[in-house]
């Protein structure tokens, strides 16, 4: 399967994927139904020769927003570039995630406003992900929990299991009321101090994985 051979090689094989999300020479025109590359006339930094990409000598600055821009994306094979673009990213990034999280903050909302049920799964993964990524990630996030947490706190008591049956999300880790509390959880871990208070505030439900 594609999705099998593209993980075995995705710690060095980044540039066949990054060549056909991003034009070298420039942006112009090249949108998707999603604006996962938005028009532009500003010519990405150059991505290196070769048939592999360190992914540590990217510049975070402008692939990992692009990567965040495209959660929103629900068709194949975009969302799986996309998805996967970020994680790779995130597990390679270290000290350079820190810098570009304001960048990151207005592609997240924009994937949880989508309201649809796989892209909000998506992005929560990623939200777990991003606060872990690197030293004080977490903490930096708590100024856009306003921006963040709305639809949180809209979607916390969904779950899809309403009935008898065997929910077979949680199995595949797709229920959202779920991720959500998983998601509220790392945030108090890791955002310091003033994570559960701000937490607090925006989804009044939320309890204390810490103080508790």
């Amino acid at each position: 399967m594609m999705d099998a051979a593209f993980l075995k090689h995705r710690s060095l094989k980044m540039s066949w994927m990054l060549r056909r999300l991003v034009p070298v020479k420039e942006l112009t025109n090249f949108t998707t139904s999603c604006g996962f590359l938005r028009s532009s006339a500003v010519a990405p930094p150059p991505i290196p020769d070769g048939d592999a990409v360190e992914i540590e000598k990217l510049d975070y600055h402008h692939y990992l927003p692009l990567f965040f821009d495209g959660l929103c994306e629900t068709s194949h094979p975009y969302e799986f570039f996309a998805r996967q673009g970020v994680h790779d990213m995130l597990e390679h990034g270290g000290t350079k995630i820190l810098p570009v999280i304001p960048q990151l903050i207005i592609p997240i909302k924009n994937a949880l406003n989508t309201r649809n049920k796989h892209v909000i799964c998506t992005t929560l993964k990623i939200l777990q992900h991003l606060v872990v990524s690197g030293e004080r990630v977490g903490e930096a996030l708590v100024p856009y929990y306003r921006q963040i947490l709305p639809i949180l706190n809209l979607f916390k008591n969904m779950n899809v299991n309403s009935g008898d049956g065997i929910d077979y999300s949680q199995q595949k880790r797709e229920n959202i009321g779920d991720l959500i509390n998983e998601t509220l959880e790392v945030f108090e871990r890791f955002g310091g101090e003033d994570a559960f208070i701000n937490i607090k505030y925006m989804v009044p439900t939320y309890e204390s994985c810490v103080l508790n």
